[in-house]
């Protein structure tokens, strides 16, 4: 019994800009939240600061990407 190759398999495509956007407004709403409860240790108030930049920055690279792809 022969095999026939199977077809390439095509990329999923995604909305980058808006996952990045989630991900960021989550960052920023536990940092607020931080903020309001004042916890003894700064260092979850750095890691939300932190992620919400990350993420500030991978939405600036995201749609750069996304202009530069455009015939």
């Amino acid at each position: 019994m022969s095999q026939q190759p199977r077809p390439d398999l095509q990329p999923i495509r995604t909305n980058d800009t808006a996952t990045i956007l989630i991900g960021t407004a989550l960052w920023l709403v536990a940092l607020v939240v931080l903020l309001i409860v004042r916890p003894e240790e700064t260092r979850w108030l750095w890691t939300c600061a932190a992620g919400f930049g990350l993420g500030l920055f991978g939405l600036a690279y995201i749609r750069r990407r996304d202009r530069l792809d455009r015939p």
